[in-house]
């Protein structure tokens, strides 16, 4: 009888328990080194959030091969809602053409995008350009004379810019590099002519007076580079491609954590404290949440396929 009754208690307590989410710390991994504006981003709504979900929210570098490395740690964790991602657009939309990594966008499950910058080509102050009307006349005039430095060979930015400046008949030398902690000084010792990347990435020169950007690869321009114009100038709105962050996870979290999840994480991002951070590096907040977050990366992803596979830089 003793024996039974103990049976009922536990089936009684064993709901309850199950119900008990987060029930140890949530981490969230960032797939590059800290400082950049995705590390940036994860660190404030880690800050903003703290302890609300009744545990506490680690965040966690995992850099290494484009992001690859932290997000298929992402989707190859256990999926109980205790294991997300903080990433930008890379490791999702275009290095698995060009890498050839184990996961694929099926093994992503889309939470939610917080928001977006430009990607940039920026110019020393002595650069004969005042515009990017003029830039482009420069770079014209003098074909593969120029070099443009991006954030990795393969990456979004590289795929997105050369499609580009293919339709534009410019003709100029890729120089990767490894993230704007790379890319910027290579840019201000004068090893390469252009800075390419986001916007984020360029705003310290961009506020020393050692940058102007001209080239945005938005539709249209930037308050944050008012000198700048973007690829609907051009008459390419069509082209027109960003670096945008947001978080993800490994296919399979229940839905009730799931929800738990991103209402959570969603009501940090709407915050003015979190607006306000994201103004401070250049960046625009835009949400998309779960499906609209996954059209939006699938699209990408098939348009980064096609370029990849124009460039030869597809890998099977």
């Amino acid at each position: 009888m003793r024996r039974w009754f103990l049976a009922l208690l536990a089936c009684i307590a064993l709901p309850a328990a199950a119900q008990t989410f987060p029930d140890r710390p949530i981490r969230i991994i960032v797939p590059v080194n800290p400082g950049g504006g995705t590390d940036i981003f994860a660190r404030a709504l880690q800050e903003i959030i703290g302890n609300s979900l009744g545990q506490p929210i680690i965040v966690e570098n995992r850099p290494g091969a484009s992001g690859t490395i932290g997000v298929q740690q992402v989707v190859e964790a256990r999926p109980d809602g205790h294991t997300l991602g903080f990433v930008w657009n890379t490791p999702i939309t275009s290095a698995p053409h060009t890498l050839g990594t184990r996961y694929t966008i099926q093994s992503i499950a889309p939470v939610f995008q917080v928001g977006y910058s430009p990607f940039a080509l920026c110019a020393r102050p002595d650069f004969p350009a005042t515009d990017l009307t003029s830039m482009i006349a420069a770079i014209r005039a003098r074909p593969n004379t120029y070099t443009w430095g991006n954030e990795g060979l393969g990456g979004v930015m590289h795929l997105g810019v050369e499609r580009i400046l293919r339709q534009l008949g410019l003709q100029m030398t890729t120089v990767p590099f490894q993230g704007a902690g790379q890319t910027l000084p290579a840019f201000l010792g004068g090893h390469i002519t252009f800075f390419g990347g986001s916007l984020v990435g360029a705003m310290p020169a961009v506020r020393a007076g050692t940058a102007r950007c001209y080239f945005l690869t938005t539709v249209g321009g930037s308050p944050a580079a008012p000198e700048g114009s973007g690829v609907g100038s051009l008459g390419l709105p069509e082209m027109a491609i960003t670096i945008w962050w947001g978080m993800i996870a490994p296919q399979g979290i229940p839905a009730d954590r799931m929800a738990k999840l991103t209402e959570t994480f969603t009501t940090a991002a709407r915050t003015p404290r979190f607006l306000e951070v994201m103004q401070a590096q250049g960046a625009t907040r835009e949400l998309l949440v779960g499906d609209a977050m996954g059209r939006a990366m699938r699209a990408e992803y098939d348009a980064l396929g096609e370029v990849a596979r124009s460039l030869g830089l597809q890998k099977q």
